[in-house]
């Protein structure tokens, strides 16, 4: 059923995928991005992002660049916050700016009858934001009861303790969206600074999707972008990752424990990148033909969901999982996991299974161009990653080549039964602490 639904909404997807040539454009202020031409709607889907992210806060400032990214949008140049929320609405556009650990991101959709007018409202936002001390106020408070309420929440809470425990003092290691403490902190010239460190040309990926040819894509990057700083804040370097191996336990007061699992990952250029990502496909993706949903759910009935996924980030690269099941019988469902990643490591997995996943893994691909924000977004991740202009013709080419001698060959270098960290939150039932 479910390779079923795949390929009926291939079907479906076929014109976006076949339609996906990406064109490489340099502006005349020397400002590149990648280019999907598409006339057939008069709209068009335009993606910066700018690496970095939440990682150039400053240590004693965690929060500044996720709180001035919520703040960009809450008034801009002569507009305040009502009034430029009026002005894109008028226009029948829209943007969304977002922050993450690596990047912040800027997302633009305007008609071609309004590009102009709507160009003026984004160079604003990302020129003269205005942050007003009320607006600063009001976002804050938002910030503030987002962050309270993770600090109640199970998940949120095992995610912070296993980055704590594996990334120490690096940014990875602490929440982007800071404290409620170190929001509460934050003063404006906090703010201007997070502007400063995030907004330059040196850390700039772009992609534009739509009704929009090469010559006007670079007139239009550079009035929006070309006045630009050369250089933002420095970069952090890579992340010193510890993975101890074992438990580590953090009271909550639930009946149902959540347990989150690493172990050192895989880079994303790493040459067996493509086998690894078939692996956890058959190991962990979360489907219930997954070894981890058929060994903890379907037999053992020990939870609802159990999933693995690969994590290369910008500056580390870990393999993660998550499980959750009632105090008396998480310390089974983690016996069973670290067993089936055991059994794996040393046995490998079938042909069939490889064929299955690599069956999946194609057909479900193109799904995700459905649609030139989609597409944009795709784009801009593919630049920030490294990865070639043709890699969207070649992605699937690359995951067919995946044999099952690879896939096996990687199970037993990056598996690490020994090495997987848990973190538990909850009351488990015969489970201690074996890290400090």
């Amino acid at each position: 059923m479910r390779l079923f639904a795949v390929l009926f909404a291939l079907v479906i997807a076929l014109p976006a995928w076949a339609e996906v040539k990406v064109q490489e454009v340099t502006s005349p202020a020397g400002i590149n991005a990648w280019l999907v031409e598409d006339h057939s709607i008069p709209f068009t889907a335009l993606e910066l992002r700018f690496r970095g992210g939440t990682s150039l806060d400053a240590p004693d400032k965690r929060g500044a660049v996720y709180l001035m990214t919520a703040l960009i949008e809450e008034g801009a140049g002569d507009l305040d916050a009502r009034a430029h929320a009026r002005a894109v609405e008028a226009l029948a556009a829209s943007f969304r700016y977002d922050a993450s650990d690596d990047a912040v991101s800027v997302s633009a959709r305007f008609l071609s009858e309004n590009r102009d007018a709507a160009l003026a409202l984004l160079r604003d936002t990302i020129h003269a934001p205005r942050f007003d001390p009320e607006a600063i106020e009001r976002v804050r408070a938002q910030v503030i009861a987002g962050r309270e309420s993770a600090a109640k929440d199970p998940d949120d809470i095992a995610r912070a303790a296993l980055n704590a425990l594996i990334y120490g003092d690096h940014p990875y290691g602490s929440d982007g969206e800071g404290t409620v403490e170190s929001v509460t902190a934050l003063g404006r010239d906090d703010i201007l600074a997070a502007h400063a460190a995030v907004f330059a040309r040196d850390r700039l990926y772009v992609s534009a999707v739509g009704d929009i040819t090469p010559e006007e894509l670079g007139a239009l990057l550079d009035t929006l972008l070309a006045d630009l700083p050369e250089t933002g804040a420095p970069i952090p370097g890579a992340a010193d990752v510890t993975i101890p191996g074992g438990v580590k336990v953090v009271e909550f007061d639930t009946p149902q424990s959540v347990a989150v699992f690493a172990q050192h990952g895989i880079d994303r250029m790493d040459p067996d990148f493509f086998a690894a990502y078939v692996l956890n496909e058959v190991l962990g993706s979360g489907s219930f033909e997954s070894r981890l949903m058929q060994e903890v759910r379907e037999k053992r009935g020990l939870t609802y969901g159990v999933y693995s996924y690969l994590a290369p980030r910008d500056l580390a690269s870990v393999y993660l999982g998550s499980v959750a099941s009632g105090n008396d019988r998480i310390a089974e469902a983690i016996e069973v996991i670290r067993a089936e990643w055991a059994k794996v490591a040393g046995e490998g997995i079938s042909a069939q299974e490889v064929d299955d996943a690599k069956t999946y893994l194609t057909g479900a691909y193109p799904l995700r161009f459905d649609g030139n924000g989609p597409i944009a977004r795709i784009l801009t991740g593919m630049q920030m990653e490294g990865l070639p202009a043709d890699y969207i013709a070649t992605r699937n080419d690359q995951i067919n080549a995946v044999t099952v001698e690879d896939v096996n060959r990687v199970a037993a270098e990056l598996l690490d039964p020994e090495g997987l960290q848990f973190v538990v939150v909850g009351q488990p039932v015969g489970l201690s602490d074996t890290v400090n």
